[in-house]
């Protein structure tokens, strides 16, 4: 009966009024006290919910941690300057002999899945610190003050957890900092303006002397958005760049995510570590993960160099899909394809490590490019290379059916990308040239003229190359799958012949 009584009541309280009314009755004040209670009611319940949400309801982790540094790969450099930093901490006594003001807030800027929030915990480990972490998307609310409140309360938490533990110093990590200290525009006075207010007094609040001390630690993957006050000296001083893991990084990764999985003798990490270029840490791990999950399948003892392969594939472009294409659109696709490898492997040698006509993600086809080395300059030759490889696509479609099709749209996307690198890099024509200074008429011009200039080289140089798509399709329609080795082998037979 309780459980209905509000239903109950809403649905009498009407029929009472309509029956005063209909008795003669001024039920004016009825209906004026009833507004006053409801909006007694809703006020009260509202305030409620907002001291729930400022306690700090939803905090993702409080407490010790003991994941140490040993544990993270590929960041030696980012673990150097933070273990430098979090030695102010450590080794209290001899920065105090050196005058040395300890740091009082560490930003950790990269890409996603880099290992930012990793860093983090390690960090508490080593100072042997409660650990305290939040998002920033946990300070904003609809409510006014909510956002200032809970970052009060999480500063109070922490010395307050610290001090219950018995410890000297305390790690608070918010993770995604761009949401609350984002840039102020000097505009009207926002919600996210005082949580970041609050967030800049607490930071100013961290003295030397005090026990347990605070540690702050943010990480963001865009540190542009982020607002001058909070990335000044005597707030966050130490900014450490925690990127995407070189070839010897990414071996790290590999090696530690597979101490604990039975791998084949015959796997070759290092030459996986070259084939996953510009992975991340979580992705690298995710290989791994989906290596394993593909031997389960299979009911296979082992992970062998074929589940791996399977793996990379499925971390860069998604499971394969059960869609079913006509034979002429997979004869198009075929071709497609081919005419990626072949420019592939005419402008860089050995690049190509497999052509796949599965489809798999949202593509119906697709060629793994294996770099020789990890490069981070790009001149003005390799870039239009890039360009060319890209554009192959659609120039061997035109070769052999007259026109494109719309499965070129994501090449064209890749290469307007890469000619508005040039653009900006000084690259082109246009000589050094601020992007400010560019018009939209000024882009489609240089656009359609870099385009157009490689389009035709394409075309000529995948021509000379006709026997090899002929020879390659039918070999790739049957197998589905062309292993970088036999590719090369059978363009070199012809190109001999």
């Amino acid at each position: 009966m309780r459980k209905y009584g509000l239903e109950l009541l809403i649905g009498f309280v009407p029929v009472l009024l309509l029956f005063l009314l209909f008795m003669g009755v001024n039920i004016l004040p009825f209906l004026f006290l009833a507004v006053i209670g409801g909006a007694v009611y809703y006020t009260a319940r509202g305030r409620g919910k907002l001291t729930a949400l400022s306690n700090g309801k939803g905090r993702s982790e409080v407490g010790a941690t003991k994941f140490s540094f040993e544990q993270i790969g590929g960041q030696e450099r980012a673990k150097e300057e933070l273990v430098e930093a979090l030695d102010f901490l450590v080794k209290r006594e001899q920065i105090a002999k050196l005058g040395i003001r300890p740091l009082k807030g560490i930003l950790l800027a990269g890409p996603p899945g880099t290992g930012k929030t990793l860093l983090a915990k390690a960090a508490a480990h080593y100072t042997d610190s409660v650990y305290l972490a939040a998002s920033g998307s946990e300070f904003v609310e609809m409510y006014v003050g909510v956002g200032a409140g809970r970052i009060r309360d999480l500063f109070k938490e922490a010395r307050t957890k610290a001090k219950k533990a018995g410890k000297s110093s305390a790690v608070i990590f918010i993770d995604e900092i761009e949401v609350i200290g984002g840039k102020r525009d000097g505009g009207q006075h926002r919600e996210y303006d005082q949580t970041l207010n609050q967030l800049l007094t607490e930071m100013d609040g961290i003295h030397a002397n005090e026990s347990p001390r605070i540690l702050m630690i943010a990480a963001t993957n865009r540190k542009e958005m982020l607002d001058s006050a909070l990335l000044r000296p005597g707030r966050f001083d130490r900014h450490i760049v925690v990127d995407l893991p070189d070839k010897k990084g990414r071996l790290h990764i590999l090696n530690i995510h597979a101490a604990n999985k039975p791998i084949d003798e015959s796997v070759n990490l290092e030459r996986l570590a070259e084939q996953t270029y510009s992975f991340s840490g979580a992705q690298l791990e995710s290989v791994m993960n989906e290596a394993a999950i593909y031997a389960l399948r299979e009911e296979h003892p082992v992970i062998t160099e074929r589940h791996l392969t399977m793996a990379i594939d499925k971390v860069m472009l998604g499971e394969k899909t059960d869609r079913e294409t006509t034979k002429e659109e997979r004869e198009r696709v075929a071709l497609h394809e081919l005419g990626h490898a072949i420019m592939a492997e005419i402008v860089r040698p050995g690049s190509v490590s497999q052509v796949a006509l599965s489809p798999r993600g949202g593509a119906l086809g697709y060629v793994r490019h294996q770099p020789q080395q990890d490069q981070y300059l790009y001149t003005r030759q390799f870039l239009h290379g890039q360009i060319m490889i890209a554009l192959a696509g659609a120039a061997a479609e035109e070769m052999f059916y007259g026109e494109r099709s719309t499965g070129s749209r994501g090449d064209f996307d890749q290469a307007v990308n890469i000619v508005k690198t040039l653009v900006e890099s000084g690259l082109t024509t246009l000589g050094i040239i601020n992007e400010s200074m560019m018009t939209p008429e000024k882009w489609a011009d240089i656009t359609k003229s870099i385009l157009d200039e490689l389009m035709e080289k394409t075309k000529q140089l995948l021509e000379e190359k006709r026997q090899v798509f002929t020879s390659s399709l039918k070999t790739l329609l049957d197998e589905e799958t062309l292993d970088g080795e036999a590719f090369r082998a059978m363009l070199e037979r012809h190109t001999a012949a």
